[in-house]
């Protein structure tokens, strides 16, 4: 793949593992722009940000990264790595829909759109989602874990005493925080075949139409919707602060024997708070595919047999990786070409001399972004906590 500028096309910076599911778009890139692929050796932080300092790709004005699990996804970008990008760097759009580890306040205060895959994962993490949902109803784990335990006395004894704290998901209030695309495929999924009653709390209320088919019902007030809700879903972003959202004090709103999953983001639990709740009978069972310290998982949780734990493989399917995929490539050619980005994180906050928000000169319809501000820079989830949206 080219690694090199002779020209004076516009230069992508291509982290990551070579194209897989994609080669036409990426040969139309070729055809474009030049293209850099350093080595994957090279893109940990500290060497990366060391190319960086020695100027060893020179002036890029985009970066793509169109596969998740190559390169520097488990290291932050923050100001000090943001510091050291060209300044004619114009965009940044990378696989994955959740973006806690990158300052997109910082990017766009530089004049850089950050782009991520909304979209791609959506219906897979929405059949996660309700996998959990039925589980922490049907107390799954427990009885996967006695089948495969081979013990005669622990198989009879799941088989006689789960039912007896097991409920039908039907009928049952399903509160979902942030209905963005996958809120509202998980309301979706459980209002079609589970025929739970859904409750949401977003920052922004969602058109009738869309309430109305899935029968769901609006809380301005956060407080009351936790209040009536028997399984709490987290489909929320989080910050690049890492703050939690669900704390001990959430936690205490919610009904005695509620349950709780989390699809979003594990930085998003207090899992000392949650282990709590959960050892002292408030909360009935959770399921979680993220975790706060990944790729450790709590270990409190790992000895509850209530609580059904996976190794964030939510959208983890070969259709999320092609979107992700397919979405960096296409997010880099409109912004470089002059058009519109086709999913936009930080467009809101960007930011023109005379005040405007605005991306390379692009204007943003209403002062936000996709005509939903703050709360939805992509549509992929909602933001209730003052950040935009995994």
């Amino acid at each position: 793949m080219p690694s090199s500028n002779l020209s004076n096309r516009p230069r992508i910076l291509f982290l990551g593992t070579d194209i897989l599911y994609n080669p036409s778009i990426y040969k139309r890139l070729v055809s474009q722009f030049d293209i850099i692929q350093p080595p994957l050796k090279d893109l940990r932080r500290e060497p990366f940000m060391q190319h960086l300092r020695d100027g060893t790709w020179g002036d890029f004005q985009a970066i793509m990264r169109p596969s998740w699990h190559s390169g520097n996804e488990m290291e932050r970008w923050d100001r000090e790595t943001i510091e050291l990008l060209p300044k004619g760097l114009k965009v940044f759009a990378s696989a994955g829909a959740g973006y806690d580890w990158v300052d997109t306040a910082c990017l766009a205060e530089h004049g850089i759109l950050y782009c991520n895959g909304a979209g791609a994962s959506t219906e897979a993490v929405g059949d996660m989602a309700l996998h959990h949902i039925i589980s922490v109803f049907r107390n799954m784990n427990q009885s996967a874990a006695a089948a495969r335990s081979l013990d005669r006395e622990t198989f009879l004894d799941a088989h006689h005493h789960i039912p007896a704290t097991s409920r039908n998901p039907r009928n049952h209030k399903l509160g979902i925080i942030g209905l963005g695309q996958i809120g509202f495929v998980v309301a979706q999924k459980a209002y079609m075949a589970c025929g739970m009653k859904i409750l949401y709390h977003d920052i922004v209320r969602k058109p009738l139409d869309q309430e109305q088919s899935v029968q769901a019902t609006y809380f301005e007030n956060l407080d009351e919707m936790l209040r009536e809700t028997d399984c709490l879903v987290l489909a929320t972003p989080s910050s690049f602060s890492g703050r939690p959202f669900l704390t001990a004090e959430i936690i205490a709103l919610l009904p005695r024997g509620a349950r709780f999953v989390n699809i979003a983001r594990g930085s998003l639990v207090d899992e000392d708070a949650l282990a709590n709740a959960l050892e002292e009978g408030h909360l009935a069972a959770a399921a979680l595919d993220v975790h706060a310290h990944e790729p450790r998982v709590c270990e409190r949780f790992v000895k509850m047999e209530n609580v059904l734990l996976t190794s964030h493989t939510g959208g983890g399917v070969v259709e999320t990786r092609d979107g992700f995929e397919r979405l960096a490539m296409e997010n880099v050619e409109r912004v470089l070409l002059g058009g519109e980005a086709l999913t936009p994180v930080n467009k809101h906050l960007m930011r023109t001399k005379e005040g405007s928000a605005a991306v390379n000169g692009h204007g943003v319809v209403n002062g936000n972004t996709n005509g939903h501000g703050h709360s939805s820079a992509t549509g992929e989830e909602e933001g209730v906590d003052g950040s935009s949206p995994a």
